[in-house]
């Protein structure tokens, strides 16, 4: 096992905004005269690019299919046997296009289908990004090294900073994900999230022009022993050795294999959006998974100072919301959940609100029938709670296309025919167990959100308020907890880098661009290491509209000027003053001070006292001449008087280095 551990005792501040973001692509024509193609002894006339349909996301390589004839061409069965395999692919998604690139490096003559190149399914009409985990872009990296350093360089690196789950109301840390460690040891990139069409982009690029027929639609095919024909919707009709069902959850060419089968339904309908917005911890943590009863959120880094989110709640399929009302409905459904999650919603505007309902396939033991098989989300679609589902078809498209060179040199060492169906048998076979296995993980990943309650009470009706006034940890919490602390290092080291093993033509390598800040270790141990590391404001905010400050109030960091709060200001103190009007404030009320990185209430014996709400929504009087520490989302109060209440918030703080103009662009259309 290649050990490679990489850290960076430089700030955090200065390696994230470095390296996480999307650059501009430029859009060139890449042909617009017809031109000639040599493929394996045949010479084709390419016609001249479609551009009826206008493409504006992805400037895809569309052309007749070269090196495949429509039926009747009268190709000399002799010659056929002196060339590589022909391959049918339909669906020009991320699978489809990453099997063609694998295929076409290994020498194969490669035709891909694709009814539209310049949509992607679900969130990415977007352009939101889409994760790729280490496990995947180390199958990219085996298949083109060039390619893969082409997305990872577009890509913004997730995986060096904490992730994990916290739980929804009260934003404390539940479980922490270590997801750099189990790529590093291993020699494999560290796992980054990347705009769906740039990441398509890429691709279609590699493919290459000659290669994606767009605007072209699998229908139906017929197999008849020695070679498939795929029937395109406009009646259009080619032949190859063999066919790849590459066109998504609701993949015809499964349709045509198996019959009608409708996917499950999750039992969740998911929004999603990207805002921009800057946590206060975004050099510290990548993604946070939100946990709540039949409900949960998630949020994500995307570089450029935008976050992506999705947001899951339990409901039945086919809702539809009111014009203009998807923000109003997400802010009811999270009422009362972490400034994390609000925020977030806040900040995102609403036609970047999009609404799908979330489905997947059961994978089965039989995953193709004679020249046919199937690859990623036409024969595993997953939910998204794994981020593997994309993850899967890389690798699946870094398996086919292996067996099927595998079983080229054995055909030619022996002298025989490759067997074509063998070599598919082989793919299903080496595929199944791991994307069963990865499934189910997705699968129990919505399960335990949709049980997870942080307190007795939680679900309960009429009896769950009462009860959960007593803040009484929920056994299935806690036991829940001690499970995943054992399971998830030994999950993640699977999942991650389980099938590294496996990508013959990648030797173990360590990137300096994937380098973590030499206090991650600290971090997944100790929270109060990780709120230390805030490069951020602290600030108090008046807490509803009748507080008598009407200003948000500035922490100061120095220790030798601390914050004092009265009746009257304190112009002859060394410090801050601020005056609140209220009967329940005294003359010198309480201080704020900052000490060892962190601030601290005091209360100045005041008549009335000082009380802190914590983010377990525990209210309690602060003991009089005792620093008591705060925390973010806490509210104080000084006195009981309402008008005189704040909240902590913390802000980002201006970057500490300037930030390049071309990391202030993100997906640009």
């Amino acid at each position: 096992m290649a050990t490679c551990l990489c850290y960076s005792s430089i700030s955090p501040s200065t390696t994230v905004f470095s390296r996480t973001h999307f650059p501009l692509p430029t859009s060139k024509d890449l042909l617009t005269e017809s031109s000639q193609f040599m493929h394996y002894n045949y010479q084709f006339s390419a016609k001249p690019f479609n551009y009826n349909k206008k493409l504006t996301k992805v400037n895809a390589t569309m052309t007749e299919a070269p090196g495949l004839k429509e039926n009747g061409s009268g190709v000399d069965e002799s010659r056929l046997q002196r060339r590589k395999l022909r391959i049918l692919v339909a669906g020009g998604g991320i699978g489809g296009l990453v099997f063609a690139l694998a295929a076409k490096k290994k020498g194969f003559e490669v035709m891909v289908f694709e009814k539209d190149l310049s949509a992607v399914r679900g969130e990415g009409q977007y352009r939101g990004p889409i994760q790729i985990q280490s496990n995947a872009l180390a199958a990219l990296e085996a298949i083109d090294l060039e390619v893969a350093e082409e997305v990872m360089k577009a890509g913004c690196v997730t995986g060096d900073r904490i992730n994990g789950l916290v739980d929804g109301i009260s934003g404390t840390w539940y479980i922490k994900f270590d997801t750099f460690t189990p790529a590093a040891t291993r020699g494999i990139p560290v796992t980054r999230v990347i705009s769906r069409m740039k990441l398509q982009q890429i691709l279609a690029h590699s493919v290459g022009q000659d290669i994606i027929l767009n605007d072209s639609n699998v229908v139906s095919f017929e197999d008849v022993g020695d070679k498939v024909t795929v029937v395109l919707e406009n009646g259009q009709r080619y032949e190859g050795d063999l066919l790849v069902g590459a066109d998504g959850i609701w993949s015809k060419v499964r349709k045509n294999l198996f019959g009608q089968k409708e996917p499950t339904y999750s039992g969740y309908t998911c929004y999603t959006g990207i805002a921009d917005f800057v946590p206060a911890d975004i050099e510290t943590v990548g993604y946070r998974v939100f946990l709540g009863h039949k409900q949960y959120f998630v949020s994500s880094d995307v570089g450029a100072g935008k976050m992506q989110w999705y947001a899951f709640h339990n409901e039945p399929p086919g809702g539809v919301d009111s014009p203009c009302g998807k923000k109003e409905r997400l802010l009811k459904i999270f009422d009362g959940w972490c400034d994390n999650v609000i925020d977030l919603i806040l900040a995102t505007d609403e036609d970047a609100v999009l609404r799908r309902d979330i489905y997947d396939r059961t994978p089965t033991f039989t995953w193709g029938r004679g020249r046919v098989t199937l690859l990623g989300d036409s024969v595993h679609a997953m939910q998204p709670n794994m981020g593997q589902g994309g993850c899967m078809a890389i690798e699946d498209g870094y398996q086919l296309a292996w067996e099927l060179d595998k079983a080229w040199k054995q055909s030619i060492e022996s002298g025989n025919p490759i067997d074509v169906i063998s070599s598919l048998k082989s793919y299903e076979k080496a595929r199944r167990l791991r994307v069963a296995i990865i499934h189910g993980m997705a699968r129990m990943a919505a399960i335990m959100a949709s049980t997870y309650k942080a307190y007795l009470g939680v679900g309960l009706g009429p009896f769950s308020e009462f009860l959960m006034n007593f803040r009484i940890p929920h056994p299935g919490r806690v036991g829940g907890r001690f499970f995943i602390d054992i399971a998830m290092p030994l999950m993640l080291s699977w999942v991650l880098g389980g099938n590294s093993s496996n990508l013959e033509e990648r030797p173990p390598r360590c990137r300096l661009s994937d380098k973590a800040n030499d206090q991650l270790q600290l971090w997944f141990k100790d929270d109060d290491a990780l709120e230390r590391a805030l490069n951020a404001e602290w600030l108090l905010l008046p807490l509803g509209n009748e507080t008598v400050v009407s200003q948000p109030i500035h922490l100061s960091r120095d220790e030798d000027k601390p914050f004092i709060i009265g009746s009257v200001s304190h112009t002859d103190f060394q410090g801050m003053s601020m005056a609140i009007s209220s009967p329940e404030v005294s003359e010198m009320h309480a201080r704020i001070s900052y000490k060892d990185g962190f601030f601290y209430l005091t209360d100045l014996r005041s008549k009335h006292g000082t009380y802190l709400t914590d983010t377990e929504g525990r209210r309690y009087r602060v003991p009089p001449n005792f620093p008591t520490r705060i925390h973010p989302s806490y509210i104080i109060e000084f006195g009981s008087d309402k008008k005189a209440a704040f909240r902590v918030k913390v802000t980002k703080s201006p970057p500490k280095f300037p930030v390049k103009e071309e990391d202030e662009i993100l997906q640009a259309a």
